[in-house]
């Protein structure tokens, strides 16, 4: 655990999974604290599976619209952690002139599923709780009421 950002940029490869529930998740335990932001390095539409497992723990991420790198309002963050190797590269490139904490989380693609749908939602899961895991273990356990 370390002390809690100012801000946050998670990004992968679409931004339509991986780093949206990290996002959610983030705004979900830290609320107004710290500003998140997500990413991704190519175009893409959020993942309806990725909605209905996020909204299976009480998390609502149907609003959000993916953007790319060069669509970001703002492009100066305390931590950015990709999610992709791709993503990786692309946060590289983006931090090279910044004072911030570049980290890896390689993150199970979801997308790659396939077969019956209770495999696919259940690697979905996986997912959700990997990044879950992650955030709580890096940032610790809220110390008041998500969302405050």
């Amino acid at each position: 655990m370390s002390v809690l950002p100012g801000s946050i940029l998670f990004a992968c490869t679409m931004n339509a999974v991986r780093s949206p529930m990290a996002e959610g998740l983030m705004k979900h335990y830290f609320g107004n604290r710290v500003f998140v932001d997500s990413v991704g390095v190519r175009p893409s539409e959020v993942d309806p599976f990725a909605v209905g497992v996020m909204d299976e723990i009480g998390i609502d991420i149907s609003g959000h619209r993916p953007k790319l790198f060069d669509q970001l309002e703002d492009s100066s963050f305390d931590v950015v952690v990709s999610l992709s190797p791709e993503a990786q590269h692309s946060t590289v490139e983006m931090t090279r002139t910044m004072a911030c904490e570049l980290e890896f989380w390689h993150t199970f693609d979801a997308t790659f599923v396939q077969g019956r749908r209770d495999h696919i939602v259940a690697a979905y899961r996986e997912v959700r709780d990997f990044l879950q895991a992650k955030i709580l273990d890096r940032f610790g356990a809220p110390t008041v009421a998500p969302n405050d």
